[in-house]
């Protein structure tokens, strides 16, 4: 993504915010998808209730010029902009540590989206992290899988470009007893190396096919550059970047019900 400084931006400008379970990263994105400004980014510290995040998002964009309007990916389950679940944000000290009941509670249920507009100012649209970037990506047609692989596991589904209800199947077993989230996630990365990594992605491929009978599966998150070699023909890499671009389909429509 790189900024166009001979062409008049496109407006409204769309503070796009991708919260990750690593870091926090923000970008202005015009009508038409182009950077307006550099993206600014900082690292996800740990405990993280609430309004701790609310705050370090805030002070992120500060650096950044006028906007119009916000939309978040955030890598839980949200619904019309409330949080049902923060399994990164929940913990003592970050992902894989021990779950954290008064973060659980706190988290349960927030509402991120109120919470934001209330103190960037600004009409605010949340939704799921691999919701967002599955707007960027997908094509329309048939039914498209999203699979994003960063600090945890992140899936969406369409179908003829409308957004499927939402699941978390970073939770649901993948391997004897271990979940998605933990055969893929960047803790698993790092025990294994990555060529073991590569296996699993590519036997988890296998599995959603199995699964879910997609016509294409789009792989993004920061952790698809380390996959090594074409996966399958109906497979696709795609760049890290959508998980900011798809915020403008929170407010232009692209398939994203944000009641889902």
């Amino acid at each position: 993504m790189t900024t166009s400084p001979e062409r008049h931006p496109d407006p409204p400008i769309t503070l796009a915010l991708d919260i990750g379970g690593t870091g926090l990263k923000a970008a202005l994105l015009d009508a038409s998808g182009s950077l307006v400004a550099d993206r600014v980014r900082v690292g996800t510290t740990y405990p993280l209730p609430p309004d701790k995040l609310v705050e370090d998002l805030a002070a992120l964009v500060v650096p950044l010029p006028r906007y119009d309007r916000v939309a978040a990916g955030f890598p839980g389950m949200v619904r019309g902009g409330h949080v049902l679940s923060a399994p990164h944000f929940s913990t003592v000290s970050g992902p894989g540590s021990d779950l954290d009941p008064e973060l659980v509670a706190r988290w349960s249920g927030f509402d991120l989206a109120s919470a934001l507009a209330r103190r960037l100012g600004h009409p605010t649209r949340v939704a799921n992290d691999a919701d967002v970037q599955g707007a960027a990506v997908v094509k329309g047609k048939g039914l498209e899988l999203v699979v994003t692989l960063g600090t945890g596991v992140g899936t969406a589904l369409f179908y003829d470009g409308q957004l499927m209800p939402h699941l978390e199947l970073a939770h649901h077993p993948l391997h004897k007893d271990n979940t998605y989230n933990d055969e893929l996630g960047e803790r698993a990365r790092k025990a294994v190396g990555n060529t073991r990594w590569n296996r699993r992605v590519r036997r988890a491929v296998d599995t959603l096919r199995a699964l879910f009978f997609f016509d294409h599966c789009f792989i993004g998150g920061g952790n698809s550059r380390k996959l090594n070699g074409d996966i399958a023909p109906d497979v696709t890499i795609v760049d890290n970047s959508a998980g900011l671009l798809g915020g403008i389909k929170l407010w232009s429509g692209g398939g994203i019900g944000l009641e889902r």
